[in-house]
Parts: structure tokens; sequence; C-alpha cells
């Protein structure tokens, strides 16, 4: 299938090596950085002396949020996704800035709130040529294998 909007990206019939294990390594990422979350949740329920803990779902989002948001825009990947070597390209084949980490970040956190749309994500990044999920397919990015 030809399509124009992905043309500064590596071509996953030619260059498959940069898809090559995305969505295992985005799982994986996905673990650590979920690890990361909670390590600083910590420092949280500490100085609160425990009270924190019952707000913990919504302040988890807001931490986890405001983690993935700095993260991606600061390296176009979370802690995770580095440790996995993997990074996330918009169409132009550019890393992301902090406006276009802000809208992924935010179309992940819907897609975890309507549990039906993280799943079709998931299959999705299993599925797709490029192996994008719902977010990636909706602001034409993909997560590659980083550069050398």
């Amino acid at each position: 299938m030809y399509s124009d909007t992905y043309t500064h990206l590596p071509d996953p019939q030619h260059q498959s090596a940069f898809y090559e294990g995305v969505a295992i390594k985005r799982g994986l990422a996905w673990v650590i950085d979920f690890i990361i979350v909670c390590i600083f949740m910590l420092p949280i329920l500490i100085f609160t002396v425990g009270l924190a803990a019952f707000f913990l779902a919504p302040l988890f989002a807001i931490v986890s949020f405001l983690y993935r948001v700095a993260t991606i825009a600061g390296g176009s990947a979370t802690w995770g996704m580095r440790m996995m070597a993997i990074e996330f390209r918009d169409a132009r084949g550019h890393r992301f800035d902090l406006s276009q980490a802000f809208l992924h970040t935010l179309g992940y956190t819907i897609s975890l709130a309507v549990f039906p749309l993280q799943l079709i994500s998931v299959v999705m990044m299993f599925a797709t040529e490029r192996g994008q999920g719902l977010t990636d397919l909706v602001m034409n990015s993909v997560a590659l294998n980083r550069r050398a």
C-alpha cells in the first residue's frame, strides 16, 4: 500500500529493521515506565504521610501524564522507551516536540480510560505495517528502533 503521508519515514518493506520488535519493546517500555512512575509516587505518599493514598488513582494519572509529556518532549521517548532503544517520530521523520508529546500522551491517556480503545491500539501495534497504535495513526506518527 502506498501512502504519501509517511514518505519521510523508513519504508517497512525495504527498511524493516526500523520496525522489528517495536511492539514488544513498547510493551516492555510500558512496564518500565509504570515502575518509574510508581517510584515517583513514593515520595508523594511519604511526604503526605499516606494521605495521598486516598487519591492514588487520579494522582498516579497526573504523575504519569506529566512524566510522559516531559520525557517524550525531551527526547521523543520515555525513559522506558530509551532503555528499549525505541523512539517516536512524526510523519516528517522528526522527533516529537512539546505539543506532539502532549497530544500523544493525551491520546494514550484517553485510550487507557476507555479500555476497548487500548485493546484496539495494542492489536493495531501487532497488525499494522508500521506497528502503529491508535494514537499513532491519528497523529501520523510511529515508534521506531532508534537510529544509530
